[in-house]
């Protein structure tokens, strides 16, 4: 296993925040970064990078000049295109390859991935035509959920299907040929799990934590999640099964749901920082951004454990103008990401409070 010590330089493909919160925590190990995005300098993660290169993913000469000033390269969003991945991993190391990508770009192939190993999840079927999808819900039933199959987050490219509705307007909707309907999982909770893993497959992960949305994007963490001790420890195992078999470098998050009879089962991965993992920055022996550092770069993990039970909770659009009173307030940690225009959806930062 290639050691990558501190003084080098980590490229990172991508420039939003959790680019950001990466650079930040490389630099506190005395690393430099040099980012690689079609954003300007002045996005998230080009504020506070010492250097940034401002290209497209299709720009080759650019990719390799990019590819010859840094040693090693991770990426903060796994919808970055695997040509470009594949091109760069032919002059230097690159953490997650194209092979994590390409299961972690596409719902049907994640969810086939997780259920070659045994891993449950909601009862899905690959749609791309109305006809499909028709024959879809007669096998899967309604209520049930139709998405993109690719690059949907935060609640975007997916809506909920009720006995009823326009099915044809509804994939018309969706605004792609390559969708996938999943069953309605009636949980109890939503947690996630966050493993790291070096080459040599040394794994570390940090304990489940419980997750609350608003309108499809993640509004609470809740640390650690109120589940038993031996769902926690088959989250734990679940997260790492998928990590060993996708051969991660790096961070996999994973996202599940806890059943109403005590089953767990994976909604999606993501093989980067998570936003689920924020709170590690004030409540973790680690970070999670500084143990991306470390499993990329070769360096013993980090410890995992937290420092005491807390809460994050994601500012989201106009939420940011309550940051004077966030900072006055006893005991809260608060982050911002340096984004300029607070826009409905958009995440503007976070904070995270001791529970």
């Amino acid at each position: 296993m290639t050691v990558i010590p501190p003084g080098s330089i980590i490229g990172i493909l991508g420039a939003g925040q959790l680019g950001r919160m990466t650079a930040l925590a490389a630099a506190r190990l005395g690393y430099r970064v040099h980012v690689f995005a079609p954003e300007s300098m002045d996005s998230s993660c080009g504020q506070v990078v010492a250097y940034h290169t401002q290209a497209g993913w299709h720009d080759l000469r650019a990719l390799a000049r990019f590819a010859d000033d840094v040693d090693v390269i991770t990426l903060e969003w796994e919808n970055v295109p695997t040509y470009a991945v594949d091109f760069l991993a032919r002059h230097v190391g690159v953490h997650p390859g194209s092979n994590v990508l390409s299961v972690a770009q596409d719902r049907v192939a994640e969810k086939s991935f997780a259920n070659k190993l045994g891993i449950g999840t909601a009862p899905f079927r690959a749609v791309r035509t109305l006809d499909e999808l028709k024959q879809a819900v007669v096998e899967i039933g309604l209520p049930a959920i139709l998405k993109s199959t690719r690059m949907g987050y935060d609640g975007k490219g997916q809506m909920r299907l009720n006995p009823g509705d326009d099915l044809s307007g509804a994939f018309d909707a969706i605004g792609s040929d390559e969708a996938i309907l999943e069953g309605f999982v009636d949980f109890e909770r939503e947690i996630s799990v966050i493993t790291a893993r070096r080459a040599d497959g040394t794994m570390l992960s940090y304990l489940p934590v419980e997750n609350r949305h608003k309108s499809g994007i993640l509004d609470t963490t809740i640390v650690p999640a109120g589940i038993t001790p031996e769902i926690a420890a088959e989250a734990v195992r679940v997260a790492e099964l998928l990590a060993a078999e996708l051969h991660v470098v790096g961070l996999l998050a994973v996202e599940m749901f806890v059943t109403r009879d005590g089953r767990v089962l994976v909604n999606e991965m993501a093989p980067r920082p998570h936003n689920s993992g924020h709170w590690t920055i004030d409540f973790a022996e680690t970070s999670q951004f500084e143990q991306l550092v470390r499993a990329i770069c070769g360096l013993p993990l980090g410890a995992v454990g937290v420092t005491a039970p807390c809460v994050m909770t994601n500012l989201i659009g106009d939420d940011i103008d309550g940051w004077q009173a966030m900072l006055a307030e006893p005991g809260a940690r608060l982050h911002l990401y340096g984004k300029g225009e607070a826009r409905p959806g958009r995440k503007m930062g976070h904070v995270t409070r001791p529970a």
